[in-house]
Order: structure tokens, then C-alpha cells, then sequence
């Protein structure tokens, strides 16, 4: 079904208008909105409200913090206070950008609340289920998201963005600072504590930056990704699929480094048999150029599922939805929560034509910027993924 473009700008743009930060009453009210739009299109439609921590920000900055701290410490004669602080503060930051226990913002942060919204449509009766997952929150902006350096390489040297596989580690700076902090101290030498401390001062100053800020329009990102999931259950309500449950996901909190979405398979992955389930992520989808992600992760990528890219490869082809391969991400999205589970998971993304990411967390994220026949094609490549999967044997 060729989807409704105004359809797609309505969506993008009565959402674009509602402040998003995790855990806001925008990303709740923004919530409630999309649960109704979703009942409207067919769907059996829920909130679910969701303990979750506001911000990656504050933890990770008083993170960073503790690790300065350590580095004064390490070089008046204590060297043990440098080289634990340092080592606490490195590993605190690693687990908490990569998912794990994320003690450190659980010991610093109070609790509070984001919505999901969980809708389902297609087969009820299926074994088998495709979940797509979206997130309706908006992030906020910050200086080290000014895309000038970028801008300029592209316009002077792109075949360097060209050869590209992945985009710049911005979190290794973060971990890399208390983690020289920690080494420098243990080795007794002054030059790896200095350059652990102007990093670690340099998180400081971002994270800060960051955790004040409003939240930027978040069209793009991921308002786009919105839209395509409302998309797919206009099309399966005009033509309904046998042999497939198709669970939507629009998660709050993503961009607190995914919390929503690990909260919806806290709650549900019981119901979610690994070798029935797939998951499809969509985020920020409008920049002109989708992108199947190869592997994704801020530290260690993990790879998605080469079955289930091929497949989605396959649909692209099919329905002629240009589609670039080949490329990682060292940031997250929410399709590393499912994969971290074990469950076959591909991640559509978008770049424009010199693969960069236009408006990345900048206030300039807005709905006269989204390219929205990319944001059509994304929903036409969702709905044949949907569809191919109801039509394979077993």
C-alpha cells in the first residue's frame, strides 16, 4: 500500500510540537496521542507506564566528575585513590552506555516515569510475531553535537566520508578519560593522568551542557519513525495479514540510552518466543537515504542478524526502496535492547547523499526537514517486511 506522504507530515508535525525529554509530561502526552491514532487505524492500542531515569547526562557527567576528583588525588602521593577512583569511573560509564546493571545512575538518580506505547495488529492467532519498534521522546541538543567539523569535511575531502564504514566512537573519549586517569595514577606517570583529566574535564562540560538543555524538535528523530508505524497499521487495516502478529512498539525514553525500550521486554519478553519473534527497528528515517546497520553499539558493536538483514534486503529490492549496506553504528539506537536478548533484530536508519546524519540532535530538527519521500519508502519496506514474513512456510 503506497502510503499517505500528508498523512506523514501531519503525524511529524503535530508531534514535532510537543516538548519530548524522557520522562516529560510532553513524551507522555505525545504518548497518549499515538496510542490514539493507533486504536483509530485498527489496532488493539495500550500505554504502559514505565519506571525509567530521565537523563544519561547527570550520571555520566558526575561520573566523569569522580574521575577529575581521582585525578587530583592520584597525584599528591595517592595513588590508590586515583587509580580506584578512575577505574570505578571508567567502568560506571561503560556499563551505563552499554546497557548493563546501569548502577551508577540508579545510585545517583531518582526514578520516574515514561509511557510506552504497545499496539497490535495483523494475525492475533500467529505463532509467529514481528515487533517494530519506534521512540516518540526527543533528545536534547548540546555543543558536541555541532556538526561544522563534519560540514567541512564533506564539502573538502568526501571521499573520506565516502570510505567510511562507521561513524566517529564519541563515547570512547568518555571512558578513555578516568580510565588514563586510573592507568596514569597506577604507573605513577603525570602525562596519562593530564590527558585522562582534560578528557574527563571535557565529559564534565558536555554532560552538563547537555542535561540543561530543552529538547530539540526531534522530527527526524525520530518523529519519522513515528509515522511509519502508523503507516504499517493504516495498510494492515486496509489489508489485513494472515499468519503474522505484528506488535507496535513506540518507546519513551529512548534517548536516555534506551530505557522504554528494555522496560517493554522486561514486561514482555515472556510472551516473546526468541525463535518467533523479530524485531524491526526504525529510527530517524527521513534524511534522504536509508540505511540497513550492519552492527551497532557505543563500545562493542554487536552485529544484527545477517538472516533477517537479508530478508530486509530482499523486501528493499522487491519493492524498489533504495537501501545502502555496509555501514555501522558506535552509537545505540533501540535495536540493540532486542539483540541483546537474543532476538533476530535489523535496524533501518537514514543518512543524506554524503552520509551524514543532517540536524543530529540540533534544534534545526524540524518537519521542513525531514525528507518524506525517504520517510514513505521506510513504510514501504516495513509493510513488505511484515508481509514477507507472514507468506514464509512453517
Amino acid at each position: 500500500m503506497k502510503p499517505d506522504e500528508q498523512d506523514l507530515r501531519r503525524t511529524v508535525r503535530t508531534l514535532a510540537g510537543i516538548p519530548r525529554l524522557p520522562t516529560s509530561p510532553g513524551e507522555a502526552e505525545a504518548a497518549e496521542w499515538i496510542r490514539r491514532e493507533l486504536t483509530d487505524r485498527g489496532c488493539h492500542a495500550v500505554t504502559e507506564r514505565e519506571a525509567a531515569y530521565r537523563s544519561y547526562a547527570w550520571p555520566i557527567g558526575a561520573l566523569s566528575a569522580l574521575a577529575v576528583v581521582a585525578a587530583g588525588s592520584g597525584g599528591r602521593g595517592r595513588r590508590a585513590v586515583g587509580t580506584v577512583g578512575g577505574a570505578l569511573a571508567a567502568l560506571g560509564i561503560a556499563d551505563d552506555i552499554s546497557g548493563g546493571s546501569m548502577l551508577g545512575r540508579r545510585l545517583l538518580m531518582r526514578p520516574r516515569t515514561t509511557v510506552n506505547v504497545v499496539a497490535e495488529t495483523g494475525d492475533p492467532t500467529a505463532r509467529r510475531t514481528l515487533c517494530v519498534t519506534v521512540h516518540h521522546d526527543a533528545a536534547p541538543s548540546g555543543f558536541v553535537f555541532d556538526q561544522t567539523v563534519a560540514e567541512w569535511v564533506a564539502t573538502h575531502h568526501p571521499d573520506i566520508l565516502a570510505r567510511m564504514t562507521t561513524n566517529p566512537p564519541l563515547w570512547w573519549p568518555v571512558v578513555a578519560g578516568p580510565a588514563l586517569i586510573s592507568l596514569g595514577s597506577l604507573a605513577g606517570s603525570p602525562l596519562l593522568r593530564r590527558v585522562g583529566l582534560g578528557l574527563a574535564v571535557g565529559s564534565v562540560a558536555a554532560m552538563v551542557d547537555i542535561g540543561r538543555r530543552p529538547a530539540v524538535p526531534g522530527a527526524n528523530d525520530n518523529l519519522s519513525g513515528v509515522a511509519v508505524a502508523l503507516a504499517l497499521a493504516d495498510a494492515l487495516r486496509a489489508a489485513p495479514l494472515p499468519g503474522l502478529r505484528v506488535v507496535i512498539v513506540s518507546a519513551g525514553a529512548e534517548e536516555a540510552l534506551q530505557e522504554g525500550i528494555r522496560a517493554f521486554l522486561r514486561r514482555h519478553h515472556h510472551r516473546l518466543p526468541i525463535d518467533d519473534t523479530w524485531f524491526l527497528n526504525l529510527d530517524t528515517v527521513g534524511s534522504g537515504q536509508l540505511l540497513l546497520l550492519e552492527a551497532e553499539g557505543p563500545l562493542r558493536m554487536r552485529r544484527y542478524d545477517e538472516g533477517f538483514k537479508d530478508l530486509v534486503t530482499g523486501c528493499a529490492t522487491a519493492e524498489r526502496v533504495p537501501l545502502l549496506r555496509g555501514m555501522s553504528s558506535r552509537s545505540s539506537t533501540d535495536g540493540c535492547v532486542p539483540t541483546r536478548f537474543g532476538y533476530r533484530t535489523a535496524s533501518v536508519v537514514s543518512v543524506d547523499d554524503r552520509r551524514l546524519l543532517p540536524h543530529y540532535h540540533l534544534d534545526s530538527d524540524l518537519p521542513e526537514n525531514v525528507d518524506y519521500a525517504c520517510v514513505a519508502g521506510a513504510a514501504r519496506l516495513t509493510e513488505a517486511v511484515a508481509r514477507t514474513l507472514a507468506d514464509q512456510p512453517g
